[in-house]
């Protein structure tokens, strides 16, 4: 069987498997990258060319046709079949599977989302308030499908369409998030109708099997630094106690306090680069130009007592309206507050809302990020690359986080946040 073209998506994107398992009940071939790395080429210029956006799903047809977003690339494909009834067998029901595809993607998928982000620290700061706003509006939405499903094995005909295969891949995220054990009973025809479809012989191997969540995901917040006692004042001197004997020499019972721990990068050798004052620097001069924030930098560096890196949110796919994401950076930064003196950051918000990335640059001290990063409890959700100065590329793109006017794969500097 002749393939109808090459689709760029991974093997747990929830949007790919849609288009996956409509390409399947439509007896048509789609092949996959065989060694496609997401964040990676998706970045590269032989893939902007075709894609200038970026993002996956993306579909190379055979015959050069090119097309993105999961939900035209599923009707695109649900089309091509001459005998398909995915997309319904009249106008009615073609208009109600377009329905239960935009109801699916618009209350389901999107609510899961903004749940994940914000138990996850994604979105910040957390609000309970908010959490319990979202989990009501797509409690509501699953009603709503519940009671449509309580008469019918599937949304639109008797027969699977496209927007049952839309709602399975939607459902199947959602039963890792946060409809878990205690909510799935008030479900039943909704998880009636997913275990169906994934099941499906043509379907099984696409979605694979579903890890059913026990418990719902939930915020842990960070934990709160632990406030220095003040000093005891100064006890009277006390007359001299005689001398003990040998026996008395044993544990009276007491406790004592253990001494607290020593930050391991107070051990460091001396820096001849001084971390506030460059802070200070940075602040006030101008970041380029003569005499400028930079100028200072690289005269007092020391790379033997501090390292430059760069940082990379993971999950830019995760990331919709801007100032959201400029609320994480400064979620992220918050929960740094115990490596002030240990570290600088200059991140941004490159991009427009629902197609944007964070990025920036860190100074720390040291040689290894991670111990200066780890008071944060979000700080696995970055990728950090240490970034050589002698190096023209990784130069300049510390320079233009530090100026804020970094521009990544077309995408420029909209908001950004200090760390100082």
């Amino acid at each position: 069987m002749a393939s109808i073209g090459t689709l760029y998506t991974t093997p747990e994107q929830g949007s790919g498997k849609r288009i996956r398992a409509v390409a399947a009940l439509n007896g048509l071939k789609v092949d996959l990258p065989e060694h496609y790395v997401h964040f990676e080429d998706n970045k590269k210029p032989e893939f902007l060319a075709k894609f200038p956006h970026g993002k996956i799903p993306a579909f190379d047809g055979a015959d050069g046709f090119k097309l993105f977003e999961s939900a035209a690339i599923a009707r695109y494909i649900a089309a091509l079949a001459p005998n398909s009834t995915l997309l319904g067998s009249n106008t009615k029901e073609a208009a109600l599977v377009d329905q239960w595809v935009s109801f699916a993607d618009s209350e389901v998928a999107l609510h899961t989302t903004l749940i994940f982000q914000l138990v996850k620290g994604i979105l910040t700061p957390y609000a309970k308030p908010i959490h319990t706003a979202l989990q009501e509006r797509q409690n509501r939405s699953l009603k709503t499908i519940e009671a449509h499903l309580a008469t019918r094995t599937f949304l639109v005909t008797e027969r699977i369409t496209l927007a049952d295969i839309t709602l399975a891949s939607v459902i199947q995220r959602a039963v890792q998030v946060n409809l878990d054990a205690s909510a799935r009973p008030q479900f039943p025809n909704v998880i009636r109708h997913f275990e169906t479809v994934v099941n499906h012989p043509q379907l099984k191997d696409i979605f694979g099997q579903t890890a059913y969540i026990d418990k719902a995901l939930a915020f842990t917040p960070p934990p709160k630094e632990k406030k220095e006692a003040k000093p005891a004042a100064a006890p009277a001197p006390k007359a001299p106690k005689p001398a003990k004997e040998e026996e008395d020499d044993e544990d009276d019972g007491i406790p004592r306090d253990e001494p607290k721990a020593k930050n391991p990068l107070d051990s460091l050798p001396k820096s001849s680069f001084n971390l506030e004052d460059w802070k200070r620097a940075y602040s006030n001069k101008e970041t380029r130009g003569a005499d400028g924030a930079l100028e200072w930098f690289y005269k007092n560096f020391d790379a033997e007592g501090f390292s430059v890196w760069r940082v990379d949110f993971k999950y830019p796919s995760e990331l919709t309206q801007t100032f959201m994401s400029s609320n994480l950076i400064g979620g992220f930064f918050n929960r740094l507050e115990a490596s002030r003196k240990y570290l600088f950051g200059s991140m941004g918000v490159l991009g427009e809302t629902n197609n944007s990335l964070i990025s920036g640059a860190l100074i720390a001290r040291g040689q290894d990020i991670k111990p200066v990063v780890d008071v944060a409890p979000d700080f696995e959700s970055y990728d950090y690359k240490r970034l050589d100065l002698s190096n023209a590329e990784d130069k300049a793109f510390f320079e233009a986080a530090l100026a804020w006017d970094l521009e990544i794969d077309g995408k420029k500097w909209v908001d950004g946040k200090n760390f100082k």
